[in-house]
């Protein structure tokens, strides 16, 4: 491995499991981040310094970013033991911070996040979460144009009219949601996870898929709507596309002792979304300012991409994640459509730190005093 890999190795942060933050519960590492809860006696210091809006013995947590790259529900690595892409973690995290601003700014609902201490880190409230995807899908590409390809004129239970082209804009906005995890025992719902489901069948078992009460599912699909239409609008005044999006919600108590329905997880990210150019797609051209462009580059770069897209094969692409190191350029190019799309949208330079687990760790410990 040359020095410039070597160099380029160390400021990615692909193992972000484990930092010494003082806890005395497990670490739960999930495809992208990591989550250190932290001591009740922590939580409660926290909120009382730091005047957060949550119950005083509400559970807090440091949530961790890495760079790791997910794709096709597996992570994937590169060549010169590149295990994730320069960037893409502070890229994530500005980008959903920026949004979550504009949605407070906008009157919308808050978020889990509480403080930001580092680019790579949010401080959160454990919140109770609502089991399913909440998708908006304002164009018919991806796992929506395949169904309506092979003649289904039906999805999660919305009518869809006769006639659409690939990457076509639909007549309206459509909510389709899917099931977050592997639901048991709900009638009309499969038990296997992301699975597209109705909104019939959430009304019918609102409380097995986590709504406190039934009106809660309108609030949700308010807030899907209103979130999707603040982050699609500002898109549009920087000539890009808002295609379609992922949003997570769940339940907090506050301070007051109330009640409230939040966004969780990120929000209108090159991850959980697909952002096109605009001057392209006037142009006839899709050019992908999300991880649709990565997807893309795997299902061309190995010769049998079904792979990738059978659920019944998982077996053997996660062999083939485990297996086969990316080429370089590959890794970068996500890096370069990451960092792009993410200063476009801050309108600020992305601060790319050469060791951020040593930062991480000074400032957890000089500003929170959760390191021993």
């Amino acid at each position: 491995m040359s020095a410039a890999d070597t160099s380029l190795a160390n400021k990615v942060l692909a193992v972000n499991n484990d930092l010494p933050i003082r806890t005395d519960k497990p670490v739960h590492s999930g495809k992208v981040r990591s989550v250190y809860w932290l001591t009740e006696a922590d939580s409660r210091r926290l909120i009382a310094e730091k005047g957060y809006d949550v119950a005083a013995d509400a559970p807090l947590a440091i949530m961790v970013i890495s760079d790791r790259i997910s794709a096709f529900d597996c992570i994937w690595h590169g060549e010169g033991g590149l295990k994730g892409v320069p960037g893409k973690g502070a890229a994530l995290n500005a980008v959903s911070n920026h949004w979550f601003k504009l949605f407070k700014e906008n009157g919308l609902a808050d978020s889990h996040i509480l403080d930001i201490p580092h680019p790579f880190v949010w401080i959160v409230q454990k919140a109770r979460p609502v089991m399913v995807e909440a998708i908006c899908r304002q164009y018919i590409t991806g796992s929506m144009w395949r169904a309506y390809a092979n003649g289904e004129r039906e999805f999660c239970g919305i009518e869809i009219a006769e006639g659409l082209n690939k990457d076509q804009k639909l007549p309206e906005l459509l909510v389709t949601p899917s099931t977050k995890g592997i639901l048991k025992g709900i009638p009309d719902v499969p038990e296997a996870d992301d699975v597209n489901i109705t909104r019939q069948a959430i009304e019918n078992s609102f409380g097995a898929f986590g709504f406190q009460q039934q009106q809660d599912i309108s609030l949700y699909e308010k807030l899907l709507k209103d979130g999707f239409g603040v982050i699609s609008d500002a898109l549009a005044e920087l000539d890009q596309i808002f295609v379609d999006t992922k949003f997570e919600f769940g339940y907090v108590t506050d301070a007051a002792g109330n009640d409230k329905l939040i966004y969780m997880d990120e929000v209108g990210t090159p991850d959980s979304s697909r952002i096109w150019d605009g001057a392209a797609y006037r142009d006839g051209k899709i050019v992908e300012n999300s991880k649709e462009g990565f997807r893309q580059f795997l299902l061309n770069h190995f010769p049998d991409p079904d792979i990738l897209l059978n659920k019944e094969r998982m077996a053997e692409r996660e062999a083939l994640a485990r297996d086969n190191e990316l080429p370089l350029d590959a890794l970068m190019a996500v890096s370069t459509t990451y960092v792009g799309i993410a200063e476009k949208i801050t309108g600020q330079k992305l601060h790319l730190s050469d060791n951020p687990k040593a930062e991480i760790i000074d400032i957890l410990r000089d500003q929170y005093g959760l390191i021993d």
